[in-house]
Parts: C-alpha cells; sequence; structure tokens
C-alpha cells in the first residue's frame, strides 16, 4: 500500500459525518470534509510525520496528491507537514507552495501556508523581493500571503517592507486584502504600537474602514 493510499484510509477510518457537514457549512460548502478536527487530525498523523521527517527531504509528490483530493483536510495535512519540515524548504521550493495557495484558494489554507513563506523569510532575503511582486499579483491569496508572511515575526518584522506591501494593496474593495491590512497592522502594534499609529495617520485617507478598524483593536 503506498504511502497516500495509507493515509486516505486512516482519514476515512476517522470520519465524522455530522462534524463534516458542519464543517463544510463553515467554509460556505466549497469543499469536502471528513470530519476530522485539528487537534484529533494532528494526533492521527503525528508519528507518520515524525516518520517522513526523519528523510530530511521533502516528498513533493505526496503532497501534490493530497492537495489533488477533494477532502479539505488532505490540504491541512499539507500544512503540518509542511510546518514540521520546514527546515528542509528553500527558497527554490516556493514555487510549490505557490501552486497550493493558487489550487483550492480561500482563507484557510492561505493562512496556513504564508506561514512556511514567512520561515523562508526568515532564512532567505530573497523572499522580501518576492513578496513584494505578490502584493501586486491580481491573484488575492498571493497578495493575502505577502501582507500577512511577516505576522508572526514581532521584532524581527521588516517595517519598510509591511509598509511597501500594504501600499500596494492601498484603494482595494477586496474584503481579503483589506482585512489581511488590519490583521497584520494589529499584529505589528503588539510590538510597535507607536509605528502602527503613524502609518494609520499617514495612510488614513487611503486605508479601508475594515483595515483601520482591525489595525487598531490593541492601540489605545
Amino acid at each position: 500500500m503506498d504511502k497516500f493510499t495509507t493515509v486516505r484510509k486512516v482519514f476515512e477510518n476517522n470520519k465524522n459525518s455530522e462534524n463534516a457537514t458542519t464543517m463544510s457549512a463553515y467554509m460556505k460548502n466549497q469543499f469536502e470534509f471528513y470530519g476530522i478536527p485539528s487537534p484529533e487530525r494532528k494526533k492521527l498523523f503525528k508519528e507518520f510525520i515524525k516518520s517522513e521527517k526523519s528523510y530530511k527531504i521533502i516528498d513533493w509528490c505526496f503532497l501534490d496528491k493530497c492537495y489533488e483530493d477533494a477532502h479539505r483536510e488532505f490540504q491541512y495535512l499539507v500544512f503540518d507537514y509542511l510546518l514540521d519540515m520546514k527546515k528542509y524548504i528553500s527558497f527554490e521550493d516556493i514555487k510549490n507552495i505557490k501552486r497550493y495557495i493558487t489550487t483550492k484558494p480561500w482563507w484557510d489554507t492561505t493562512d496556513f501556508l504564508c506561514k512556511v513563506i514567512g520561515d523562508i523569510g526568515l532564512r532567505d532575503t530573497r523572499v522580501s523581493k518576492l513578496m513584494i511582486d505578490w502584493s501586486i499579483n491580481k491573484n488575492i491569496w498571493l497578495t493575502r500571503t505577502a501582507i500577512l508572511h511577516q505576522l508572526a515575526y514581532k521584532n524581527k518584522t521588516d517595517s519598510g517592507l509591511l509598509e511597501k506591501i500594504i501600499c500596494n494593496c492601498l484603494g482595494s474593495d477586496e474584503f481579503f486584502i483589506n482585512k489581511a491590512i488590519g490583521w497584520a497592522l494589529r499584529e505589528y502594534s503588539k510590538t510597535e504600537p507607536e509605528w502602527v499609529k503613524t502609518f494609520i495617520n499617514k495612510y488614513e485617507g487611503s486605508l479601508s474602514s475594515l483595515s483601520i478598524k482591525e489595525a487598531m483593536k490593541y492601540i489605545i
């Protein structure tokens, strides 16, 4: 039995139809679900991912098969896998992650995968230029990734890069872009509240009300 078939069998043996209906509805019925909550999924595949990690190489063919499956938990498994194997992912691998971001795209997988991009960015300065390019891409999920990739950086945040990326997105009427702008600023306000206040004052006329509302959540 190949790796993908083994994993699918685990999913099928643990499916919950009632949960699946609820989870699908939460995602506006765009995706099928096995109905397995995140903590349970991670527990089910803990040993599998641990075994994969021992090889110290990313099995992109396996991940591609996971992304082809209709069940959303397979895409979540890809994120679990990549996050645990992050030290083996290089800048050259971003082309694969980009394909996942733009395949069956929605906020859930985008917000997972931008963390993987962000980790590469801490190790490779080439990510900064790429994120500027993505910030002007017509694909909103690549743009959202660019905005959010520094979300967990805290004091390692490149504020100049953050400003440049957000400025490239000002004037958008896309909910997921404006929400991401607010989220990025809100998170950075925990580290540099004065910078965020200055930014909002500077661009208040161009920022959407949604972005400002989100950004100001922790600012007194």
